[in-house]
């Protein structure tokens, strides 16, 4: 049991924002202990500060459209299995790292931020509590539902405070009405009303369970080649984890096929450092490259399969050694991200993350 917890607590997502001089510009983070937001420099993702003369560049041209499919949903469809339409039942993890995704997902789209005032200006990221900037309306259904829950609690949080009570995480019955019922079943109808999914009755001995296979396999091809760019991994390397499309050849061994790729074959190169490159004739990331925080999401989406426990899912049909130094990779990439401030003299940062 507690071994379960430790692992739930490591690949807890984190968001952390701050306010820019104007105090409109809450930022997001992808780590899995702790994340950045602002610097206490004042600098955030979307703007860049010149070291020699400290004026800050507005990188405004870049569009806060929210891509179709949120960060949740990702990681959804890495976890579910294609034909048979359900997570693995012993996946203990992704119920809590969803919730965390619900809080960067409302970081993202410039709901929430990490407070500073005179009283936590001193005080780390991780301990700053949670505030509510916007309640505008998402469009999303649970983020919607997550904002109310937050705007309407009268204490502040912080975000590992508010990951336990949205998972329903507490000893205080009291608290219990912040849990966030069904997201699993939620996520998953959402995504068929997006025409991702489709919703089937497979019988399991004694009872009759909704199941949700894929009925778009685009969607999760998109999904899959952008956590392989981030993983510098090529996107061929994503082909063979599709069922085989009509009048095309399926892979050898019936789809037993094991590939070797290497690590440095992706869009970063040998030197691995992060590029944003968009996925061609796109249907769910169409104008990705002109979106806010677009690198970052990518970065998020790896930590978040990482703390799920689906990483490895898009990576089965590869030969271990790739698979390894791909999660390898995958770690070394929230190491640099997943604290505030990046860790800028890192070979694998990129400035395209600051938004």
């Amino acid at each position: 049991m507690s071994e379960g917890l430790s692992r739930r607590r490591v690949g807890t997502p984190r968001v952390t924002t701050d306010e820019a001089d104007n105090g409109n510009y809450p930022g997001a983070t992808p780590g899995a202990t702790a994340s950045p937001g602002v610097g206490e420099n004042g600098s955030i993702p979307g703007y860049s500060v010149n070291n020699a003369t400290g004026d800050a560049s507005s990188t405004s041209a870049k569009s806060d459209k929210a891509p179709l499919l949120t960060l949740m949903e990702e990681t959804l469809l890495l976890g579910l299995k294609d034909q048979e339409g359900y997570l693995s039942f012993w996946n203990d993890s992704l119920s809590y790292v969803l919730r965390g995704c619900m809080l960067l997902e409302l970081a993202f789209r410039r709901r929430i931020r990490i407070s500073k005032d005179a009283f936590t200006g001193m005080t780390g990221i991780s301990d700053r509590p949670v505030e509510v900037i916007s309640t505008r309306a998402t469009g999303e259904v649970l983020l919607d539902e997550c904002l109310r829950t937050l705007k309407t609690s009268e204490t502040k949080r912080t975000v590992a405070s508010w990951m336990d009570l949205l998972s329903g995480e507490t000893w205080n019955i009291a608290k219990a009405g912040y849990q966030l019922k069904q997201v699993r079943e939620r996520l998953a109808k959402g995504l068929v009303d997006k025409g991702v999914l489709r919703t089937e009755k497979r019988n399991f001995l004694f009872f009759d369970m909704a199941t949700h296979p894929v009925q778009d396999a685009r969607a999760k091809d998109e999904v899959i080649v952008r956590v392989l760019d981030t993983l510098n991994l090529p996107r061929s390397a994503a082909l063979p984890t599709r069922v085989a499309a009509p009048g095309s050849s399926p892979s050898p061994s019936g789809g037993a096929y094991v590939g070797r790729y290497a690590v440095g074959q992706g869009i970063g190169g040998q030197g691995g450092r992060l590029k944003l490159a968009p996925v061609s004739n796109s249907r769910f990331y169409r104008g990705e490259e002109n979106m806010r925080f677009a690198l970052l999401r990518r970065v998020c989406l790896v930590a978040a399969a990482c703390a799920g426990s689906v990483i490895e899912n898009p990576l089965t049909h590869m030969d271990m050694e790739t698979r390894d130094r791909a999660v390898s990779r995958a770690e070394n990439l929230m190491d640099v991200y997943g604290h505030w401030p990046f860790k800028r003299d890192s070979p694998l940062f990129s400035s395209e993350a600051d938004g």
